[in-house]
Formats: C-alpha cells, structure tokens, sequence
C-alpha cells in the first residue's frame, strides 16, 4: 500500500470517526429537545387533569374533562388502588384495557418512562394521587413518540448522508492534496534512479513549491547533497587522473634505467642517482597524499599552544637560506616579537614549504624578502619572490590539489606534485587565519599568512 493511500485513509477515518461523533452528539441533543417538549406538554396535561379531578362519595375519581381541550395526542388514564381502571382519556391502541405504565402503579413519585413495543412508541408521566396523606390513585398521562421517532430517523438519514459525503469529499481532497505535496518524493525516487542508471550525479531534483516547507528543506537538502557528491566524486576523478599521471613518470624512468642496466649487465651511477631521485619523488607524493587523506578525516590532530612566531621564523630562515645557497638571495626584513596559538609543527611546514617554492622559482641571483608584522589582533607574514610570478587565471586554483602553473614555472626535478600549498591552505585556515597572494607576470609573487595574535582567553 502507498504512502499517499494510507495517509488518505487514516485522514478519511479521522474525519469519519469525527463526524460520527459530531452526529452522535447533534442527534442526542436534537432527541433531548424534543423529549423534553414532550415533557412539557404532558406536565401541562397533568395540570389540567388533576385541576378539573372530582372525588365522588364512593371515593370514586371522576375528572371533569368533557369540555377539556387536551390535545389529540394525550391520552389519560386513571387506575384504583384495586388494578380497576376508573377513568380515561382516549383510547389507545393496545391499552383499551391495560395501563399505560403498569410497573409504575407501585411508584409513590411522579415518574417519566419510555415505553415500546411491535409498532408502538409511547412516553408515560406516572402521577399518585393521594388524599389526607394516603394514596388513593394513579393518573397516567401519555402521548405517541411516532414524531419524535419520525425526526430522529429522518435526522440520522440526513446526517448519514452528510457523512458519507463529507468523508468522499475529503478523501478525495486529501489524495489530490497529498498528491502534489509528495510530488517531489516521487521526483526524488526517479531521480535517484536515473542517477543509479546514468551514474550522472549532475541531476538536480526540480521543485517549483516554498522552499521553507518540510518538503522544499528536504528537497534543499538533498540537492546540496549531489553537488557536494558530485563534487566529490569529481575531485576523486580528477585525484585519480593526477596521481595516475604523476605516479607515470617516475616510474617510466625508474623502469627505463632498471631495464638499461640489464642490458649494460652492470651498476651505472648516473641511473641509480636518478632511481633514487625518483624514488624520493615518490615517496613525497605518498607522504603529502597521507597527510592530506588524514586531514581530511580528521585523523591529522593539531597540538595547540603558545608559539613565539618571531623565533619560529628566524629558525625557518637559517634553514632555507643554507637551501637556497648561492642561487637566491633570502632575505629577513623587519621582525616584531608575536605570539599566536597553534601546532609549532605544521606552521614551521606552512614557512618552510613557502620560502621553498619562492626559492625554486625565483631565477638565479634573484631575491626573497621575508617579514612579520604585528598588525592589530593578527600577525602577518609575508613571502615575497622576485620570480616570474603566476598567471592571473591560475591564481584561483594554485592551492587545489596537483595545481601547477606551468605556463611560467618549467618543470624539472626538484618541482613538486602541487600538495604543498594545498597542505598550506588547509594548516592556516585550521589555524583560524588565512592566506593570500598577489601575483604578476614578470613581477615576482607575494603570499601573506595572517594568524590570530595567542590569548590566555
């Protein structure tokens, strides 16, 4: 059974059962009314009987009634102590010879009884009668109930029919309403379908209602959920397509000199140095591939404390200034004394894989100027190069994964896989900061770290 025909039905039976009681409690108070007319006129009867009641010197009861207007539907009838019927008004089918109520005979207070049988519906006021404080007599009083049983039946008709028509039309209601209000779960089904089929995570779920509604949120949501999946599935393409390309060329030439040192059937020293050098080629791509791969899942942890950034950075450049040795110039320009909360660690990787690149891009005698800077509650650092610098439309893209501009970078050995700077991107922002850079053809490049100032808060 389907979602939309069970919510139809349970709406159906609601409305239904509610209904019912709606008519239960119309008919009973419609029932009570006219009982309670019924009532009336037959206490008002009872009146104009025991006013117009004459005791004769038998002790006999002779009610005066002969020019008494009592209605054509009172009936009276008056009963001895002995069972002797001694006066009537009115003769009524079945009880020419019978009291109206005869278990009310033996009551000593007035009472209202409801009495049936085979095609007949009466109620009976039972009044004793009593004379110097003893009860003498019993005067009935009763009128046929045909109209009240009449309205009742003709009340439950209109109201069955009302029922049955308010529980259709609001069936119906409710399946056309529920319908088109689980229209996008059926878009969703056939779109996750199709996507199954295609394997086409660019589909999108279409939906034209408010966007604020459970189902417009749900829909929301799953749509940014295939962009988020198709972005990913995207970049594990493309991280796929990179590695399988960087992994190539390694080892094509650990292979071509494996292979020429077989046929040479001896060591050669220029082909183990380049195995070697590809060998550590490949080992720095595992080790940034696994550090990204732990970062991303939150198995990288970051050990946070009070850093001296100003110590950090001069140690950072003694060691780059021995790398760059007599090809670039590096430079450390003015210093201040900050400190920032973060892992000495990783921001030491951050410093050290920017000087790097600014060295192995920056051409022969060229320069790199390094500098910190408190400004306000942040801490600048900034890596200048005097290189070729990067194209505009690269610089977007230089801190994805396996990014190279290598419209102004040549590529040789010592170039690295474009993690660097992805590792970098994703340290700073852990740090809370941000980096940014400014690049011109011809004109050198500019990265700038900014990283929160340490508080004890």
């Amino acid at each position: 059974m389907s979602l939309r025909l069970r919510l139809t039905l349970l709406y159906s039976t609601l409305m239904g059962a509610i209904l019912l009681v709606i008519s239960a409690a119309v008919t009973l108070v419609i029932t009570s009314l006219l009982l309670n007319q019924i009532d009336d006129t037959l206490e008002t009867a009872q009146q104009v009987i025991l006013s117009k009641i004459q005791i004769n010197e038998l002790g006999k009861i002779d009610p005066q009634l002969e020019t008494t207007d009592l209605g054509s539907d009172v009936y009276m009838q008056i009963w001895g102590l002995d069972q002797e019927l001694q006066s009537r008004f009115g003769v009524m089918k079945n009880f020419e010879d019978a009291p109206f109520d005869s278990a009310a005979l033996r009551k000593e207070i007035p009472t209202y009884r409801d009495l049936s049988g085979v095609g007949w519906h009466i109620r009976v006021l039972s009044i004793p009668l009593v004379q110097n404080g003893r009860k003498i007599a019993v005067l009935q009083v009763a009128t046929k109930l045909g109209v009240v049983d009449m309205a009742k039946k003709n009340l439950t008709d209109i109201l069955f029919i009302i029922w049955i028509v308010a529980v259709l039309f609001s069936g119906m209601a409710v399946w056309v309403t529920i319908g088109q209000t689980i229209k996008p779960l059926g878009a969703i089904t056939e779109t996750v379908e199709q996507i199954n089929r295609a394997d086409d995570l660019s589909r999108r779920i279409p939906y034209s209602g408010p966007e604020e509604d459970e189902i417009g949120s749900m829909v929301s949501s799953f749509n940014q959920t295939l962009e988020r999946l198709e972005a990913l599935f995207t970049s594990q393409q493309r991280l796929l397509a990179d590695v399988s390309h960087e992994l190539r060329t390694p080892l094509t030439v650990i292979k071509g000199n494996v292979d020429l040192m077989r046929r040479m059937k001896s060591l050669d020293a220029e082909s183990l140095t380049s195995i070697d050098q590809e060998a550590g080629r490949l080992t720095r791509l595992v080790g940034g591939l696994l550090l990204l791969a732990q970062a991303e899942s939150g198995k990288l942890t970051l050990v946070m404390k009070k850093v001296e950034l100003d110590l950090l950075l001069t140690e950072v450049f003694q060691e780059m200034s021995i790398l760059a040795g007599s090809k670039v110039h590096v430079h450390l320009n003015e210093i201040d004394q900050v400190y920032v909360n973060g892992d000495r660690d990783r921001l030491k990787q951050v410093f050290i894989n920017l000087i790097a690149n600014a060295i192995q891009y920056t051409p022969q005698n060229g320069d790199v100027f390094v500098s910190l800077e408190q400004i306000k509650d942040q801490a600048r650092v900034i890596v200048r190069d005097t290189g070729p610098g990067i194209p505009v439309e690269d610089l977007p893209h230089i801190f994805e994964r396996f990014y190279r501009a290598e419209k102004s970078r040549t590529r040789g050995k010592s170039t690295g896989f474009g993690l660097g700077l992805s590792i970098v991107n994703w340290i700073v922002e852990r740090h809370g900061g941000r980096i940014e850079v400014v690049s011109q053809d011809g004109k050198g490049t500019t990265f700038a770290v900014w990283l929160p100032l340490f508080s004890n808060s």
